[in-house]
C-alpha cells in the first residue's frame, strides 16, 4: 500500500508509575532519519526504538519524543539513617548542655538534614517496558495515518495518468492532420518561389520532414510509463524514488514531443502533459 511520508500520532498513558507521552511526527525524507529525544531516566530504551523505526518505515524524517512525569511518589520507598539520626542527636545533646538550654531539634528538623531521608533505586525495567508497548501503538497509529494519506495520493496520481493518457490519445490523432498541414504549407511556399515544382524531390523533404516531425516513438514511451506508474502504485512497498524516476522520463518524452510541435495544438497538448507530470511529481515527492 502507498504510504505518504508526512503524518503525527500522539499516544499518552496513566499508570501507578506516573504519566508517558510519545509524539511522533515524520515529513518527507530521501532516506530515513530518525531523531529521538527521551527522558534520562528511559535512555536505556533508545537502541530497541530505533530498531523497531527502521524495521517498520522505508523513508521520512521521523521525530519521536517521550515525556515521562512520575507518580507523586515517584515509586520510591524512603528510608532513615539512623546512624546520622543518633550522631546529630549526640550533637545537639551536647551542645544543650554546653549552652545550659532544653532546645532540641525537632522531628522535622532532623528529617530536613541532607542524608537523613534516602530514597532507594527504582526500577525503571517495567516504565521502559509500557513506553516500548506505547510506542509500538504509536507507531501503529503513525503508519495507518501514512497509509491513509498514501491512498489519497495514489488517488490522485492516478487521475492525472488518466488524463495524460487523454493527451497521448489527442498527439496520436492530431499528428496526421499536423503532418498533412505542414505538407501543404511547404507546397504553397515552393509553389510561391518556383515556377516548375519537382514532385519526386518534393515528396522526399516530406518524407524528411515527416521522419523529423514523427513522435510515434515518444507516444509509445508515455503510454509505457504511464503503464509502469499504474503498476507501480499497486505494489506494497515503498515506491516513492521509483516514481519520481517515471515523473523524470515521462517529462522527457513531453519535452520531446513539444520540441517537435509544428501547431498549436499539440504545442497545447505538451503543456498540459508538463502540467499534469508536475502536478503528479509534487504529490510523489510525499510518497514514501
Amino acid at each position: 500500500m502507498i504510504r505518504s511520508m508526512t503524518a503525527f500520532a500522539r499516544h499518552q498513558q496513566h499508570a501507578e508509575f506516573g504519566e508517558l507521552t510519545w509524539e511522533l511526527r515524520s515529513v518527507n525524507h530521501r532516506f530515513l532519519e530518525a531523531t529521538v529525544r527521551l527522558p534520562e531516566e528511559l535512555r536505556a530504551i533508545e537502541p530497541q526504538v530505533r530498531e523497531r523505526v527502521t524495521a517498520r518505515l522505508g523513508r521520512g524524517k521521523l521525530e519521536c519524543n517521550l515525556r515521562f512525569r512520575p507518580a507523586s511518589a515517584g515509586g520510591v520507598e524512603l528510608s532513615v539513617n539512623e546512624r546520622l539520626v543518633d550522631q546529630l542527636l549526640a550533637a545537639a545533646d551536647k551542645m544543650a548542655h554546653r549552652l545550659h538550654s532544653s532546645h532540641l531539634p525537632s522531628i522535622m528538623d532532623i528529617l530536613r538534614w541532607p542524608g537523613v531521608l534516602e530514597g532507594g533505586e527504582q526500577d525503571f525495567t517495567p516504565i521502559q517496558q509500557a513506553a516500548l508497548a506505547q510506542f509500538e501503538q504509536a507507531l501503529g497509529t503513525l503508519i495507518e495515518t501514512r497509509e491513509r494519506e498514501g491512498q489519497r495520493l495514489a488517488e490522485l496520481i492516478a487521475q492525472r495518468v488518466v488524463a495524460m493518457r487523454e493527451q497521448v490519445e489527442l498527439a496520436r490523432v492530431r499528428m496526421p492532420q499536423v503532418l498533412d498541414g505542414v505538407r501543404d504549407r511547404l507546397r504553397t511556399r515552393l509553389q510561391e518561389v518556383a515556377g516548375n515544382l519537382d514532385a519526386e524531390r518534393l515528396e522526399q523533404e516530406m518524407a524528411l520532414l515527416a521522419q523529423r516531425l514523427d513522435v510515434d516513438e515518444e507516444m509509445d514511451r508515455l503510454r509505457t510509463h504511464l503503464d509502469e506508474v499504474e503498476r507501480v502504485l499497486k505494489q506494497n512497498e515503498p515506491v516513492g524514488r521509483r516514481l519520481d524516476f517515471l515523473m523524470q522520463e515521462l517529462n522527457r518524452e513531453a519535452n520531446t514531443l513539444g520540441s517537435k510541435s509544428a501547431d498549436s495544438e499539440t504545442t497545447a497538448v505538451s503543456v498540459e502533459m508538463k502540467v499534469l507530470i508536475e502536478q503528479m511529481r509534487e504529490q510523489v515527492q510525499n510518497i514514501e
